[in-house]
């Protein structure tokens, strides 16, 4: 009798460390990704959890061999992201130490306030560029990351808030960063003064360099859309695809931003919900798990 009771606690306690340990990586995971707000990083990263998943279960079931070339694997991949991605890194680690990590969590709730902001605040810097017809051209990434060698020339480094006042002060022609273009990520300004390449299709003797700018990077990736406001009229036109739509109103702009724009701000930050719900589901099996195995009593 006393032989079975050892045996009972023994079962109980190593269930309660493996229900643990388990509750833990997925707490660890969850904030991992949480932190991780580029999409290109988030699967690198997730790709590194299956890994780490894989070599796991291989060392579960003593598949030996399996499990020596797939540890060998994960650390090849961490080292190989950590240089790869060492701003990402640095900036999760800062949080972390600071204390920081979880308001950034939480800040992923806004998601939507923050597109409707970002599309308010481009269209009406847009409405006021016009009504001054002070030229513009803006690039807004869409789908996957842009790459930055699809630029001419890069411009200068911002990583601002994006405002309208920061907008309109770029563009001012008393500005050196006025006659190229600002690229938009999201809720933040990239960078300014950037060279795009021009298209090389026949336009309208009406179309400016900054059409042709819009049309030409359009043409090369279709990972953005360009707003331009012409300096000589004030009119706006949205490219995608290589192909101009003009003239455009300031309500017409904000209607097709808030079909080609916004569901990529929050696509990138579309990983939480889910995270949370398998976290939900995964802590009432652990419970259910340990109430059975301790014998205690489900609250209904």
């Amino acid at each position: 009798m006393t032989l079975g009771l050892g045996f009972d606690s023994h079962f109980t306690e190593s269930w309660l460390r493996q229900s643990i340990d388990l509750g833990l990586v997925i707490a660890l995971t969850f904030l991992v990704l949480l932190a991780v707000r580029d999409r290109r990083t988030l699967w690198m990263v997730r790709g590194l959890i299956v890994l780490v998943v894989a070599a796991a279960i291989g060392e579960r079931l003593q598949f030996r061999l399996l499990s020596f070339v797939l540890d060998k694997l994960v650390v090849g991949a961490a080292l190989a992201m950590s240089v790869v991605f060492q701003s990402e890194f640095r900036r999760f680690l800062e949080q972390l130490g600071r204390g920081n990590l979880l308001p950034s969590i939480r800040s992923t709730r806004r998601v939507s306030l923050d597109a409707d902001r970002s599309i308010d605040q481009i269209v009406d810097a847009v409405r006021e560029l016009s009504q001054q017809r002070t030229g513009a051209l803006m690039i807004l990434e869409t789908n996957e990351m842009m790459d930055e060698r699809d630029f001419a020339v890069p411009g200068v480094k911002l990583d601002a808030q994006l405002s309208k006042e920061l907008i309109q002060t770029i563009f001012q022609n008393t500005t050196l960063l006025h006659d190229g273009a600002v690229f938009i990520r999201g809720d933040r300004v990239v960078s300014a003064g950037v060279i795009l390449p021009l298209s090389e299709r026949a336009a309208s003797r009406q179309l400016g360099t900054r059409h042709r700018a819009a049309m030409g990077i359009t043409e090369r990736t279709n990972n953005c859309i360009c707003i331009v406001v012409s300096e000589e009229t004030g009119s706006i036109s949205l490219a995608e695809a290589g192909i101009l739509d003009r003239p455009l109103t300031s309500s017409k702009l904000k209607e097709l931003l808030e079909i080609r724009f916004k569901p990529t701000i929050g696509e990138r930050e579309s990983v939480a919900p889910s995270l949370r719900s398998l976290g939900r589901k995964l802590t009432t099996s652990t419970v259910k798990v340990c109430r059975r195995l301790l014998k205690l009593p489900e609250h209904k």
